[in-house]
């Protein structure tokens, strides 16, 4: 199975000034005049379909930054709480991955059929 991705948005642009700038281009790898334009033009993706780890680690860069983030599913399009907290199950709107199996989710048991088949994968860290 895929594992589900992430997106990292820029909600607003802060105050963080330069050192905002700076993170963005750290993250992104965009020259300073264009991480000055995606700030500018917040709300804006910054990354998409990537691992909820490094997603996790673009937005706390950003935030010591001080620029304003959010990390959100994009299998169901839920945000990840600022806290990293794991989701609640519902509504996962996933046409791909059973709600139990997304990384960002709290659940701990699954009852899919590749679970019955191959035991648990993919559920909340420390149950496999």
């Amino acid at each position: 199975m895929e594992d589900p991705e992430f997106t990292v948005l820029v909600t607003a642009s802060g105050n963080g000034g330069h050192m905002a700038l700076r993170a963005v281009g750290a993250v992104t790898g965009l020259s300073l005049w264009r991480s000055k334009v995606l700030l500018g033009g917040a709300p804006a993706v910054i990354l998409e379909k990537i691992p909820l780890d490094a997603a996790f680690v673009a937005a706390r860069r950003l935030r010591e930054a001080g620029v304003s983030v959010a990390v959100r599913c994009t299998w169901c399009d839920r945000t990840v709480p600022r806290d990293e907290a794991p989701l609640d199950p519902g509504p996962c709107a996933s046409r791909y991955w059973p709600t139990a199996h997304c990384q960002a989710n709290s659940l701990t048991s699954c009852d899919c059929e590749f679970c019955d088949a191959y035991g648990p994968t993919g559920l909340a860290p420390g149950l496999v």
